[in-house]
């Protein structure tokens, strides 16, 4: 059995064989903006609206692109932009055009797959416009590379380039064929995809994969999956979650809320908690089926102990301090599972300290939040991404069933505020907490450190969508 360094320096080899600089990949692709207009981008993203991290990728990466080309316009190829997300859109970027699916007879939004045909032609109203009108077709970042399919059929239908920003391959984790319900550490992850044979990624990924023009990866541990895989897009990196780059805040509204709620800047702590798969079948309002079940059950076996686990870092964060604790959703379920997993518990003395978020919010509120909040810990992904980028110390709490993705934060430098869930205690997540609040300047200087290597990748993902496009 190879070891980690063999499997790396394999998968690099591999890599170079297919790279080639970003020049001759310009050579290599036709060029699609036209001369004296500015480059159209048709964006593919807004996954959903009940994570506010799913409606944060798509800002991000329109932020992240306008910093290094201002010029760029932007079309959307929306799967949901409820919630408010499409009010929030429209008020952040004017000028942004959004194509998003359309409700079926019985009321429900149809899936964004339903806006092509069997053949993969566009159907939807607009859409085969922003094929024509877009330079490229850009994957937003997300788990699984949902819409690779829809990349092809683009490609195909316009022969015009597209590419991938910040996007989790996870080939162990999840239901289906051969992977794993249960997950794993991050550890135990790499262990098991190094064992994997080289032709395990499915034909019709790989040939889409080998087809794009650049392939950015938003943890490494993907990356190095698809290198030792083979994969030859000319360009295959690291490149973080794009949620990295949206700046929005809505300080207002934020401010608002902590006025009225007794949150002083800089003096409580936001915890954001989580079931180990959300129940989507409840989310949508759709009948319960047996991986549902099974997923409940993983849920439902982990609930009380992982959440005893927040509730004592609030317990001694509150008597440390007598600050003010507020618990907040990164999704929609997780304002309910709050009061009865974490608030509902909690001794009395501590109780009266905590703020519960009965409702959910938008990822421009939680920005403005949680820039002024001493320290965020979380369960969930994205919500430590959002404070992160606004300067303000974040923990990540990973549960083993949520994919590779939380390998970023070792990749951005803060591999001192991930966890694992099963592998710490409450007491040892006080404890790096403690030392945080009691270095305060030392702690943002830490997180600042992240933006530089963030701001210096992201760099590279807008110079290798720039000389696609020239």
């Amino acid at each position: 059995m190879m070891n980690r360094r063999d499997f790396l320096t394999r998968a690099a080899l591999a890599a170079g064989a297919a790279a080639l600089p970003l020049r001759a990949l310009a050579e290599k692709c036709c060029s699609t903006a036209k001369p004296g207009r500015a480059p159209c981008i048709l964006l593919r993203g807004s996954w959903q609206s009940v994570n506010i991290g799913d409606i944060g990728h798509t800002p991000g990466a329109i932020q992240m692109i306008q910093r290094w080309l201002p010029e760029a316009r932007f079309i959307l190829w929306a799967g949901g932009t409820e919630h408010g997300a499409k009010e929030m859109l429209q008020r952040s970027f004017p000028d942004l055009r959004i194509v998003s699916p359309v409700r079926g007879s019985d009321g429900r939004l149809r899936h964004a797959s339903t806006m092509l045909d069997k053949d993969g032609n566009p159907v939807a109203p607009g859409l085969a416009e922003a094929w024509e009108e877009a330079d490229i077709m850009i994957h937003g970042s997300g788990s699984g590379f949902a819409a690779r399919a829809q990349l092809a059929a683009f490609h195909r239908a316009t022969g015009k380039p597209y590419g991938v920003l910040g996007t989790s391959i996870d080939p162990i984790s999840g239901f289906g064929g051969d992977c794993d319900p249960e997950g794993g550490t991050l550890a135990d992850l790499q262990t098991r995809i190094e064992k994997l044979p080289r032709t395990h990624l499915d034909k019709q990924t790989r040939d889409i994969i080998d087809r794009a023009a650049f392939m950015f990866t938003r943890e490494t541990m993907s990356r190095d999956y698809l290198r030792f895989q083979g994969a030859r897009t000319p360009i295959l990196e690291f490149g973080p979650d794009t949620q990295f780059g949206m700046t929005l805040r809505d300080d207002a509204r934020g401010d608002a809320y902590r006025e009225s709620n007794n949150l002083p800047d800089g003096q409580f702590l936001c915890v954001i908690p989580r079931l180990r798969y959300t129940p989507y079948y409840e989310i949508y309002n759709r009948p319960r089926n047996e991986t549902d079940r099974h997923r409940d059950a993983i849920s439902d076996r982990s609930v009380e102990s992982d959440h005893a686990k927040l509730r004592e870092v609030i317990t001694r964060y509150v008597r440390a301090t007598d600050n003010r604790v507020m618990t907040c959703p990164e999704m929609t379920y997780q304002a309910p599972l709050a009061k009865r997993a974490v608030i509902d518990l909690l001794p009395d003395d501590v109780k009266k300290n905590v703020v519960w978020r009965s409702d959910y919010w938008l990822p421009d509120e939680a920005a403005a939040i949680y820039a002024k909040a001493q320290a965020v810990v979380s369960y969930d992904c994205h919500s430590p991404i959002i404070a992160i980028t606004h300067g303000t110390p974040a923990f990540y709490v990973r549960q083993p069933t949520d994919t590779c993705k939380g390998e970023m934060y070792r990749d951005i430098g803060v591999a001192d505020w991930l966890f694992e869930i099963d592998e710490t205690t409450g007491g040892e997540i006080w404890s790096r907490l403690e030392t945080v609040l009691r270095e305060p300047a030392k702690s943002r200087a830490y997180a600042a450190a992240a933006m530089s290597r963030v701001h210096k990748a992201q760099r590279r993902m807008v110079a290798a969508l720039e000389e696609t496009i020239a």
